[in-house]
């Protein structure tokens, strides 16, 4: 009988005193989730607002991963300085930094650069766009006037070499 009431006590015992782990339930009060877009920008979600993250899938080749197409280069690949023509015969700079900004060395100009389907898109504050693609096993980099979109005809492609990469 002894036996008995000391196994009970010990059951009851352990019972009362279960470990914190299990006497609390997770809060996200308090928990974020940040999302990084791809042109840079980023927004903040408080984990207790949402009830559920869905990520539908993409139809085969959609989307401007490199993911999609094994073949593009990476968003990571075009980080850094590179050293491209203007279309005259002269070379200039581009640098492309993780955020999204973009800045030329001719005429000291700032954008903003998005990684569209294998190449990297910049959208310059004077009006003009660059694409910087590879061609083959050679990277190009194509310039759009004002006004002109990137599927449009390019008004120059000169030669595009990644000089710095962004160490990653």
């Amino acid at each position: 009988m002894r036996t008995f009431v000391s196994i009970a006590a010990l059951v009851a015992m352990l019972s009362l005193a279960q470990p914190a782990s299990f006497a609390k339930t997770p809060s996200a009060a308090g928990a974020s989730i940040v999302i990084v877009f791809k042109d840079g920008h980023t927004q903040t979600f408080n984990l207790a607002d949402i009830a559920r993250i869905d990520f539908p899938a993409a139809p085969a080749g959609a989307g401007g991963d490199s993911a999609a197409n094994p073949q593009w280069p990476s968003r990571a690949r075009f980080l850094g300085k590179w050293e491209v023509g203007d279309g005259t015969g002269s070379n200039f700079f581009i640098t492309l930094s993780e955020n999204g900004e973009a800045r030329k060395s001719m005429g000291n100009v700032r954008g903003r650069w998005i990684y569209v389907e294998g190449e990297a898109r910049i959208t310059w504050d004077d009006g003009w766009q660059d694409a910087i693609r590879k061609v083959g096993t050679i990277y190009e980099k194509f310039a759009y006037s004002k006004g002109k979109t990137f599927t449009s005809d390019p008004d120059n492609v000169a030669n595009a070499k990644l000089t710095t990469p962004h160490s990653i």
